[in-house]
């Protein structure tokens, strides 16, 4: 069996064994198990069944990450993306009203096109062609609009009708609790403690169950019933000329995720060829995308590579061992239902604003000293906040870009893709 092992995953070759492995898958999962509670949590404000959808959660979890073990070879593990579940939830269905049926079908739509563009030059294209700073800025935006909807949802903000927002009753249990978990957390993620965001999801959530704030409901069960959402997607509902935009954003936000991820876990890895490139990129993009498909298919948001995945790295694993294993623990959480139907949305808050903050910090690396690089991102990130929108936000910062680079004499740096997908959201805009 090890010897199949070694190679197979070409274990030898990358300095690593079956044991390092399968810790580093581990440590990887408890980095990312966090979402088989935070998913479900956000998903069933639509409407959705949360027994369902946490196992479609787990389902794709574990066979996106063993996709991407067997095809891709990369020590990254997959599973639905936080920011993608937050456009299907608060930008396609609360946002924008569509059904989370509609939703779904823009999310297998939107997958079927990443395959194509996985098996076919165009991917590298679409990758290379949307500008670095452009990237950053949403996916600061995605992080501040998580932000805004974790202390919402906890109660530290609330509504005003002179300002629209203010500080909420933070010394209300809820808000109290998820502040308490997002200190714990930061916290413990300073001190490179693994499942630092479980660790602190659990404590928040125990102290609302021992005081009775939370309900119990238990620890293990059967799996529930999968039909309320299996094969619910409505494809030819996500056709429609409304849902390009949808289908779009989807689609843009998936590939960078996945190609930021990539690159940023191989290179803390050493993976990175000689030359610069990632080996291997055609296997794990289709590992991506195919798995976005069967998780549309079987009832969650757009699957993604994890950028926890570099806390495997970093406890050594080095090849798709680690990512098999990552994806068999996935599949032994389908057991555990009721202890994550008992997590109270404070403690989901907590991990979420957490997990926004990760995201934030990657206005750090815009070029701030060009104004025409840096006002589009800026802008993108502070758009999607205050518009409660991932889609709009994106739409504004494309058309930012490729109008600040216009007026300002210097629209030949302006790529192609950029031009097409700003005029695209113009004409979405105009004709809303």
């Amino acid at each position: 069996m090890r010897d199949t092992l070694n190679k197979y995953f070409k274990l030898d070759e990358n300095n690593t064994t079956v044991t390092t492995e399968a810790m580093a898958g581990f440590t990887t999962f408890l980095a990312m198990v966090y979402i088989t509670v935070l998913n479900p949590s956000m998903l069933s404000q639509t409407g959705m069944d949360f027994g369902a959808v946490f196992v479609a959660t787990c389902l794709a979890a574990a066979i996106g990450s063993l996709v991407m073990g067997l095809v891709g070879n990369f020590p990254i593990g997959l599973a639905p993306g936080v920011g993608q579940n937050a456009i299907f939830t608060y930008g396609i269905v609360l946002g924008m009203g569509h059904p989370w049926q509609t939703a779904l079908g823009a999310v297998f739509i939107s997958g079927l096109i990443f395959v194509l563009l996985s098996i076919t030059p165009l991917r590298e294209w679409l990758v290379n062609s949307i500008p670095r700073n452009l990237k950053l800025g949403i996916s600061a935006g995605i992080g501040f609009f998580l932000a805004f909807i974790a202390m919402r949802n906890a109660g530290i903000v609330a509504d005003n009708g002179a300002t629209l927002v203010s500080l909420g009753a933070v010394t209300d249990f809820g808000p109290l609790m998820a502040l308490l978990g997002f200190f714990l957390i930061a916290a413990l993620a300073s001190r490179q403690v693994r499942g630092a965001v479980v660790i602190g999801i659990f404590v928040t959530a125990i102290l609302g169950w021992l005081t009775g704030a939370a309900e119990f409901r238990g620890i293990a069960a059967v799996p529930p019933d999968i039909t309320p959402v299996f094969l619910e997607m409505d494809i030819v509902a996500a056709l429609q000329l409304s849902m390009v935009s949808v289908v779009l954003t989807l689609l843009l936000v998936d590939v960078f995720d996945t190609a930021g991820t990539l690159v940023g876990v191989a290179t803390r890895g050493g993976l990175i060829n000689e030359d610069g490139k990632l080996p291997r990129l055609r296997g794990a993009l289709f590992a991506d995308s195919s798995a976005t498909v069967a998780g549309a298919a079987l009832g969650t948001s757009s699957i993604t590579s994890y950028i926890e995945s570099a806390a495997g790295v970093e406890a050594g694993g080095r090849t798709g061992l680690t990512a098999i294993v990552i994806g068999l623990f996935f599949l032994v959480c389908l057991f555990f239902a009721p202890l994550a139907e008992s997590v109270p949305a404070y403690a989901t808050a907590a991990a979420l604003l957490f997990v926004a903050t990760t995201m934030v910090s990657s206005l750090a690396q815009v070029q701030w000293t060009d104004i025409t690089e840096a006002a589009p991102a800026a802008i993108t990130a502070i758009a999607m906040p205050l518009a409660f929108s991932i889609a709009d936000g994106i739409g504004i910062g494309f058309i930012a870009y490729a109008a600040i680079k216009a007026l300002s004499g210097r629209w030949r740096e302006t790529p192609v893709a950029v031009h097409v997908t700003a005029v695209i959201f113009a004409l979405k805009f105009a004709l809303a």
